[in-house]
């Protein structure tokens, strides 16, 4: 099992990696072949997007074929496969498609992880395991702010991506000869999404899930590049370090949250608490977008430390899960964290067209609002959730 997580790890790095190097890419892909901020936009959406759709049957095979053939066999077809559209790319249109190809590539590989986790670990310890792994997967977040930079200044993008075709292909072989399925729940029970769907305790959670990866990913992925450059002039250098402090913040909060629920006893208050905080720094970010690049940059890491409650809020869920359906219930938890984030990447390329002026901050500023009102909602809704902590 630890070396088929280790493999899981290896892939789930580049999939952190494939939802966060665009806004490093942003200028050149600009310059190149004409791709705007709105086509970035899409092009990350689509993304996302796919990638919750695919939970849907990434559940099913998890509970029916296993971790091991799901992941390897996705992940190759569509993660090295993706990679290498992308460094072939001649349009906008031919990078949406091959992020709609990593997409598919990269839906399985967290989840496969949970299911083990789930399925061969205490459940008190989820929590540190499931968020240790998103810790240790962010190093893709980091790889794809000041090194993808410099990758692209000493390379090109185009060898940039064929190196990271043969890498994901790699390890998508990893994957198939490492990781070994768990053993089969037996009895006759039967269920589907549609059961766990039903269950009105798992709706708050359901709820702050929705909202809670957004701002980080959607920030970190795509507008923390253009913002930053477009306000404070900064280049694809200092793009670089301002995301790479953002990922520093995120796997800091990945590894921190886990043990703050064993600590305090409690998922819901420390959930509550971290988004929270990431609230209040949208808040700050849409009042005062232009004070200042040093402030940016740190309410930026606060708001990548708030998303990083994604794992807890997954274990929150799972503590209601009927085992049987384990697979199922920690992939709709992903297809309402990455779902919610897809459709904001969709959502603010249009509302940041409509509502930009001569003010570079202007547009910036109303994402920023967006989000703070997304995630105020969701927290209000998850007050009426039942805590436990197994």
């Amino acid at each position: 099992m630890r070396r088929g997580l280790l493999a899981l790890s290896l892939a789930y790095i580049l999939s952190q990696f494939y939802r966060a190097f665009l806004p490093v890419l942003a200028p050149v892909l600009a310059a190149e072949i004409g791709a705007s901020p709105d086509d970035l936009a899409r092009a990350s959406g689509v993304w996302f997007l796919v990638f919750a759709v695919m939970q849907i049957p990434v559940g099913m095979a998890l509970d029916s074929i296993g971790p091991r053939r799901t992941a390897a066999i996705l992940f190759i077809f569509g993660g090295a496969g993706g990679a290498l559209a992308f460094g072939l790319a001649q349009s906008p249109a031919h990078i949406t498609l091959a992020m709609a190809l990593i997409g598919v590539g990269c839906s399985p590989v967290l989840m496969a992880a949970y299911y083990i986790l789930a399925r061969n670990y205490a459940a008190a310890a989820f929590g540190t395991l499931a968020g240790a792994m998103i810790g240790f997967g962010s190093l893709g977040n980091l790889a794809g702010s000041a090194p993808m930079a410099w990758s692209i200044e000493a390379l090109g993008w185009r060898p940039t991506m064929f190196a990271l075709a043969g890498v994901s292909l790699l390890v998508g072989l990893a994957v198939l000869g490492m990781v070994r399925d768990p053993a089969r729940v037996e009895g006759d029970q039967k269920g589907s999404i549609l059961t766990l769907l039903k269950m009105p305790v798992l709706w708050p959670i359901f709820a702050i899930m929705l909202v809670n990866y957004a701002p980080s990913a959607g920030l970190r992925g795509l507008w923390a590049g253009p913002y930053v450059a477009d306000v404070f002039g900064a280049d694809i250098g200092m793009i670089g370090r301002v995301t790479f402090v953002m990922a520093i913040a995120m796997i800091i909060g990945n590894f921190a949250f886990g043990p703050l629920e064993r600590l305090f006893k409690t998922r819901k208050w420390v959930i509550l608490v971290g988004n929270g905080m990431g609230a209040v720094a949208l808040c700050l970010l849409w009042l005062f977008p232009d004070h200042s690049l040093w402030f940016a940059t740190a309410m930026l890491a606060v708001i990548g430390i708030s998303g990083s409650t994604f794992a807890v809020i997954i274990g929150h869920g799972k503590a209601f899960f009927p085992a049987h359906l384990t697979g199922r219930g920690v992939t709709l938890m992903n297809l309402f964290g990455i779902g919610g984030t897809g459709i904001m990447q969709f959502a603010t390329g249009p509302i940041y067209a409509a509502s930009k002026g001569a003010d570079p901050a202007t547009g910036y500023a109303v994402i920023f609002g967006v989000f703070a009102v997304m995630v105020c909602l969701g927290l209000i809704a998850y007050l009426w959730s039942q805590d436990r902590t197994d």
